[in-house]
């Protein structure tokens, strides 16, 4: 046998046993022994094996989108570099943003300001012996022109302002101020006159049973106390004076019942002479007007007494109290139809409509009878009508 036969066969048993092998393994190979049948197989299983490896491919490139955001990651730096520079502005802004913050802290001053402002006032005021508090920092010299102007504007609106207690002389008013205290002015009107028509004089009541007094003073409230007080003082200008009203100030307190107030009104529509009468009203429209924030009667009356002349004071008293009474009421105040509304601070506290405010007026303002029974007559002229008598209705 030749060299040539013997390595064909050599070649054919090799081939055999690889296709033994193949089909052991279970897959599929051509049958052919040549080269070419190798090379067929070869690509195939090259093709075969392509498939995984573009999974593996495609998986990797996943792989590398995941890597890429580490990628991208190392190319943030440069991109936040770049970033950085735009949100630095942002960031700027941010902190530019800070100081308007600051900025608004001031803002909040305003609410601080009035304090110090109103301490400043308020650090004054004592040095003048009168603490009024001012609106919107007003000066002591605008204070006291806007309180004469409050009492020029209520002289014009009250021409015919009078005490409205009905006397006849000074033991008349007396006795009558005394028993106004805690009532009005109307019923004390209306239980007077029979109590002066029995007890005409300081003997006469000073001699009286205070049964029959009381009885006489019932209406008026606090009868028994009001009592004791009349026929007391009667018996002090019976013993002390001579039967007669002393005209001072320091002998009026002396009697029994008789404080400051009641002293003024007999010293200045008995006798003429100036004084303050702080009652009820007067006190919560000086308050109401700023002109103190005093609150015990005497300071009130040193308060507002220092605004004015002596010489106005007996009237200023007729014009507050007037107005009180008849507009600037202390529930319900008519300040839609209040004349000095525009000088007031406290406007607006009341009823400000003028036609809702006009069903608020009392007396001659709003066509009502007035306190007294026996008017002057000015009051009259000026369309006022005189109160009706106990049990009139």
């Amino acid at each position: 046998m030749t060299k040539s036969s013997a390595s064909k066969k050599s070649a054919e048993s090799q081939e055999t046993a690889a296709a033994g092998k193949t089909g052991a393994s279970g897959k599929t190979v051509a049958s052919g022994t040549t080269p070419a049948a190798k090379k067929s197989a070869a690509a195939k299983k090259t093709s075969a094996e392509k498939p995984p490896a573009a999974k593996k491919t495609s998986a990797a490139k996943p792989a590398a989108s995941e890597k890429s955001p580490a990628a991208k990651k190392s190319a943030a730096p440069k991109k936040t570099s770049a970033a950085k520079k735009p949100a630095a502005p942002k960031k700027t802004s941010a902190k530019k943003a800070v100081p308007p913050l600051k900025r608004q802290a001031p803002a909040k001053k305003p609410a601080v300001v009035p304090k110090k402002a109103t301490a400043a006032v308020e650090g004054v005021a004592p040095a003048k012996t009168v603490a009024p508090k001012p609106p919107r920092g007003e000066s002591r010299t605008a204070l006291v022109r806007r309180a004469r102007r409050i009492n020029r504007e209520l002289a014009e609106v009250y021409p015919y302002a009078h005490p409205e207690l009905d006397f006849e002389n000074p033991f008349q008013l007396v006795v009558a101020t005394v028993l106004s205290a805690q009532t009005t002015d109307l019923r004390v009107n209306q239980t007077t006159p029979a109590l002066f028509a029995k007890y005409p004089t300081p003997e006469d009541l000073a001699a009286a049973v205070p049964e029959e007094v009381e009885e006489i003073l019932r209406p008026t409230g606090f009868f028994r106390a009001k009592t004791k007080s009349v026929i007391g003082l009667s018996k002090a200008l019976t013993e002390d004076f001579g039967g007669e009203v002393p005209g001072r100030l320091e002998d009026l307190v002396k009697l029994p019942g008789v404080g400051r107030k009641t002293a003024f009104v007999v010293l200045g529509n008995a006798f003429g002479r100036p004084g303050i009468t702080v009652d009820t009203h007067f006190q919560r429209l000086v308050r109401r007007w700023r002109w103190t924030e005093e609150t015990d009667p005497d300071k009130i009356e040193a308060a507002v007494g220092a605004l004015f002349p002596k010489s106005d004071w007996t009237d200023l008293s007729h014009h507050v109290i007037w107005h009180g009474r008849r507009i600037c009421h202390a529930r319900k105040p008519a300040c839609g139809a209040c004349p000095i509304a525009p000088l007031c601070p406290a406007y607006g506290e009341g009823e400000t409509d003028p036609e809702k405010a006009k069903k608020l007026l009392k007396y001659e303002k709003g066509g009502l009878p007035g306190q007294r029974l026996k008017p002057p007559q000015a009051y009259l002229d000026a369309g006022g009508k005189p109160a009706p008598p106990l049990g009139a209705g």
